[in-house]
């Protein structure tokens, strides 16, 4: 019963809340429950969706290929995300590509129960197109912190952004751990570059590493380097 989406307190979190009971019964009638291993892909970049993936357990990262084959990653997924609505609404290819950074639980919908919703239920609709616009300002903060902060600044704001909205491990290290070169994806570096600044944070005490893990020692000088000081 903890599966079904009447009882699925991720759906606070996303466009579904806007769904009656009886909507929310079809939905967990026709909704598959799937299970995605670390480094499994999800969808990638250019593929026609059948429906969109709910997000009940896990993290995913949501990238894009440029014309030279290095990986942008635009966005981290967090707890209750619907990942593939815009493709599914517009009736378009993914835009991007979406890979599990750990071990994933994810509810898939059929595409034809979100178009049926979308035309009988108006608040589900607005609460799509509110889901819809955020993603569209997120994409927008994405293009200015590319064109007008270093790359250290952009590593600065991936830890504060990290432990804000995955926290900590019992020692005090990002529980999200992300690979060398998903960092130097999110900020648009080389892995290279990547490590030296990283080697470079931490001697100055902002923090502190084991193995591929990382920790937020000084958040506020972080902050202070984001901002400019």
């Amino acid at each position: 019963m903890e599966n079904r989406c009447e009882n699925c307190i991720i759906r606070q979190f996303n466009s579904l809340r806007a769904l009656n009971k009886d909507e929310l019964k079809k939905v967990s009638d026709s909704k598959i429950s799937r299970k995605i291993k670390k480094g499994e892909a999800l969808f990638v970049e250019g593929q026609k969706l059948d429906g969109v993936f709910c997000v009940r357990n896990g993290v995913s990262k949501l990238s894009k290929l440029s014309a030279n084959g290095k990986e942008q990653i635009v966005k981290l997924t967090n707890l209750g995300e619907i990942m593939g609505q815009r493709s599914v609404i517009a009736e378009d290819f993914t835009n991007l590509s979406a890979t599990a950074i750990n071990d994933m639980e994810v509810c898939f919908i059929p595409k034809e129960i979100i178009s049926n919703t979308l035309n009988t239920n108006p608040n589900f609709s607005l609460e799509v197109l509110r889901h819809l616009a955020h993603d569209l300002k997120e994409a927008d903060d994405v293009i200015v912190n590319m064109s007008q902060k270093t790359v250290k600044q952009r590593l600065a704001e991936a830890f504060i952004y990290l432990k804000k909205n995955y926290g900590e491990d019992e020692n005090g290290f990002l529980a999200l751990t992300l690979s060398r070169d998903d960092y130097a994806n999110i900020i648009g570096a080389a892995t290279e570059s990547l490590i030296r600044m990283i080697s470079d944070f931490k001697k100055k005490g902002l923090i502190k590493t084991e193995g591929k893990k990382i920790g937020v020692v000084e958040i506020d000088r972080l902050q202070e380097l984001v901002d400019g000081f």
